[in-house]
């Protein structure tokens, strides 16, 4: 089915909808909604808002092809070493050393979104917790794996990928990553993400800020223990 969306937040309502159907019939336990910002935050809100959970957010950075820093090759999240796409690299001829450089400063991009959008608040405790993992769209699920193999590691009881618009091929790729995956719309001419939003302006920094706080609810969020 292909589906057109007005915005981000039309896509995340409608996205919220299907998430709470499947969490009510599979009985989640505990649920957390974590975004990719920045895009994914306002899809993210509504999914949190239709769960009655938390959100917060997970960042990740891709790893752009020299030159062309839109074209993800690669990406990081958290501490993690980066994964690329081992297909494009042999295709184009790059080493991940030759990468090292550009990982290093999405790196400490990483450190200064996350500083910046949690304000000192320490990230939630997963453990034993449904995740719903949101972004608007998934392109080539480079950053939405890179999550998903961070999470696993949080020993959460599921992690659910959650996205409103997906390439075939990266869902279904993706599928093997997560324990469940929500798309609601795979074109058979995907092209982009954006060709199915009427509306997919960039989403700025203090947006991210305003929603985290109004739905980050610290009695709901457990902070990290430590171990």
């Amino acid at each position: 089915m292909e589906l057109r969306f007005e915005d981000r937040r039309d896509a995340g309502r409608r996205l919220g909808e299907r998430i709470r159907e499947r969490a009510a019939a599979q009985a989640w336990p505990d649920p957390v909604v974590l975004a990719l910002p920045r895009g994914g935050v306002p899809v993210g809100a509504e999914v949190a808002r239709a769960l009655e959970a938390p959100l917060d957010v997970l960042v990740v950075r891709k790893i752009g092809l020299p030159g062309q820093p839109e074209v993800g090759i690669g990406a990081i999240a958290g501490e993690a070493p980066p994964l690329f796409d081992e297909r494009a690299l042999e295709m184009l001829g790059i080493t991940p050393d030759e990468l090292g450089a550009d990982v290093a400063r999405e790196r400490a991009e990483l450190h200064r979104r996350e500083a910046l959008y949690r304000r000192g608040a320490p990230a939630p405790d997963l453990r034993e917790r449904a995740v719903v993992l949101v972004d608007d769209g998934l392109a080539t699920g480079v950053t939405a794996r890179a999550a998903a193999r961070l999470l696993r590691g949080e020993e959460p009881e599921r992690v659910v990928l959650a996205v409103p618009v997906g390439d075939r091929r990266a869902t279904a790729e993706l599928r093997a990553e997560v324990d469940d995956v929500v798309c609601l719309s795979e074109p058979g001419d995907f092209r982009a993400v954006g060709l199915w939003y009427e509306d997919f302006d960039q989403v700025p920094d203090d947006e991210v800020i305003r929603i985290l706080a109004d739905l980050a609810s610290p009695a709901r969020l457990r902070p990290a223990r430590h171990r």
